[in-house]
């Protein structure tokens, strides 16, 4: 008697994890996106896009990737390079007669508008937020009709980082700057590597009123004279104007993580807590 109610209530649950077609959606840059279909030929211009769609269970639907990606390595290595956002190879994609592109928003690339020029459905968008990130998971996980995979993806995401969060209860705070490039440019604490320095326990130096991720003076570092440095070498402190007497560079606490740890930490998507763990063991290494 319960059996066809039992059946009945699986396939509720499991239509509500499907997407329905055509499906129209907002980018980043205020354009709607429309899919007639599920994407069976995707192209992925940012890494971020990349991990995110294996992550979800959408990788076979990837006939091409922009030349950055680089995990799963496996998997990436079996894929077309298409250039990059900056310089993409247009009659390559083209070529591949994707029905949906993954792109960016920035205004500097124009990836975006060039690509949907050429005729081609493309999504452009990224995350810059913590929570963002969360929220550009389920968005690809709806385009590619792989909802209860973006789910998943987002559940062990944050088990992971509340397990980690836990083992830092009670740390005090750290004063860090973080280093995007030699600009410098740097995260705010309202990007999601300043949010991932927060929960590792850190006090980003870095004024949220700059953005997320700005351009500074170094004489910001110097006067804000952090404990933590990462992202760039101890030499490298070392021998800009002012930073040799800082705390941090004269207790040898600069750190340059390795290729792998930075491209977790840079990259917006499921390595997340990766990165977290990586800026928790520099932060507050008596923890782990």
């Amino acid at each position: 008697m319960f059996r066809p109610l039992l059946f009945a209530l699986l396939l509720t649950a499991g239509s509500a994890q499907a997407t329905h077609y055509p499906l129209t959606v907002t980018d980043d840059l205020g354009r709607s996106v429309t899919l007639t279909h599920a994407p069976k030929r995707i192209v992925a211009m940012l890494p971020s896009h990349t991990e995110t769609l294996f992550a979800i269970g959408a990788g076979a639907q990837l006939v091409a990737v922009d030349k950055f990606s680089n995990f799963p390595k496996a998997e990436t290595d079996r894929l077309p390079k298409v250039g990059s956002a900056y310089a993409p190879s247009i009659e390559a994609i083209l070529a591949l007669k994707p029905d949906l592109v993954l792109a960016d928003e920035s205004g500097g690339s124009r990836l975006t508008e060039k690509l949907a020029a050429a005729g081609l459905t493309v999504y452009g968008g990224t995350a810059q937020t913590y929570t963002e990130v969360f929220q550009k998971i389920a968005v690809l996980g709806q385009l590619t009709n792989h909802e209860a995979g973006a789910t998943r993806l987002i559940t062990s995401m944050r088990s992971d980082m509340n397990t980690l969060s836990a083992q830092l209860r009670g740390a005090p705070k750290v004063s860090a700057y973080y280093e995007v490039s030699a600009a410098p440019y740097t995260a705010g604490p309202e990007s999601f590597i300043g949010v991932l320095m927060d929960k590792a326990g850190g006090a980003n130096i870095i004024p949220a009123g700059l953005g997320e991720f700005p351009k500074i003076s170094p004489e910001l570092v110097v006067k804000a004279n952090p404990a933590v440095m990462i992202g760039l070498s101890l030499q490298d402190a070392r021998v800009r104007p002012g930073w040799n007497t800082l705390q941090a560079v004269t207790a040898g606490k600069v750190y340059k993580p390795t290729q792998e740890e930075t491209d977790a930490l840079s990259r917006p998507g499921p390595r997340l807590p990766v990165a977290l763990r990586v800026l928790a063991k520099l932060l507050h290494p008596e923890r782990f």
